[in-house]
């Protein structure tokens, strides 16, 4: 325990310095010393405290701690969730994967945000608002919105348009339709794009479009899209920064066909293709492509604020793009 020395008290210390001390309290206990007295709310509450904040575990946001998020979250983590409300936040990093969020209360919360940078809401309903409001942040530079629903093709194309170099829009409730508004509007900057899930969807036509339209990817998920065959390769070699190439279960592309890709793809670095064949075809498909890595990346991590395929509790598992929250809610 910290001791004061004699003939000083605890009044005695400037700010900066309670600050340094509250800096290495857990949130619950920021929350205990606030009660104190007038300073101590002021300084426990104090903005440099509170930049980022991890609530996964926390059942229900309660006032006391909405009260808390008001003071200026900048990377707020909150999966798995019950959120029943959000004040608007000047949040820059957004995790809220597989919470259970009403769509109105998400819609309130988006529409006043335009600063974000990186946002996740995989597996949520969203709604036309929802993409209206995330086309108003031009900062955003990954948005994860894999397993989603609940919006239109054109404002998702609308959407895509204004933001995001780092998409996931895997496996949505997409129709044909959806599909063509991402090929065509998704913007030319994008880099890591992860389009997998649509068996009877994407086409080669769309593959073409896509191509002559982002020139600069290099992470590309094309997963269980059964329409594509090996004629996609002429097509994805005009992809000359090409180093992430992912066609599991695009099953009319034969494992014959992955020989020539070492040549065809001269930047391509990893290579995904579970369940073209048999396991005991890829000791010589890898023997063939020393310099690629088969098969090395079960999941996608392309815009997911979490490692792939970390254990859960791990501390990677607490991860958000890259940095871990300040303060962590602890049951």
């Amino acid at each position: 325990m910290l001791r004061v020395p004699a003939g000083l008290s605890w009044d005695h210390l400037p700010d900066e310095l309670l600050l340094r001390v509250l800096l290495h309290l857990r949130l619950q206990d920021l929350v205990r010393v606030s009660a104190v007295c007038m300073r101590w709310r002021r300084l426990a509450f104090d903005r440099c405290l509170w930049s980022s904040v991890d609530l996964e575990g926390l059942v229900h946001a309660g006032p006391a701690l909405q009260q808390v998020l008001k003071i200026g979250v900048s990377r707020l983590r909150c999966p798995r969730c019950c959120v029943e409300e959000l004040r608007p936040l000047p949040v820059t990093h957004m995790d809220l994967s597989s919470s259970i969020i009403p769509t109105p209360a998400l819609e309130g919360v988006l529409r006043r945000c335009t600063l974000l940078q990186c946002v996740s809401l995989e597996g949520l309903q969203l709604s036309d608002s929802i993409m209206a409001s995330l086309a108003s942040n031009p900062g955003l530079l990954q948005l994860n919105l894999s397993g989603c629903s609940g919006f239109s093709a054109a404002p998702l194309g609308a959407m895509l348009r204004s933001c995001s170099r780092w998409l996931n829009v895997s496996w949505c409730h997409f129709t044909a339709d959806h599909v063509k508004s991402v090929v065509d509007n998704v913007t030319p900057a994008v880099t890591r794009l992860n389009l997998s899930g649509y068996r009877e969807s994407l086409s080669l036509d769309d593959v073409k479009v896509l191509v002559d339209r982002c020139p600069h990817i290099q992470t590309l998920d094309l997963s269980d899209c059964t329409l594509l065959t090996a004629e996609s390769f002429p097509v994805l070699k005009q992809l000359p920064s090409l180093q992430h190439l992912s066609l599991s279960r695009c099953y009319h592309i034969h494992m014959a066909a992955l020989t020539d890709v070492g040549r065809t793809f001269p930047s391509l670095a990893l290579l995904d293709v579970f369940g073209l064949g048999q396991d005991a075809h890829l000791p010589g498909l890898k023997k063939q492509m020393p310099h690629i890595g088969v098969n090395s990346r079960p999941f996608s991590g392309v815009a997911r604020p979490t490692p792939a395929g970390r254990l859960p509790g791990t501390p990677a598992d607490r991860a958000m793009w890259g940095g871990r929250c300040r303060l962590r809610f602890r049951l």
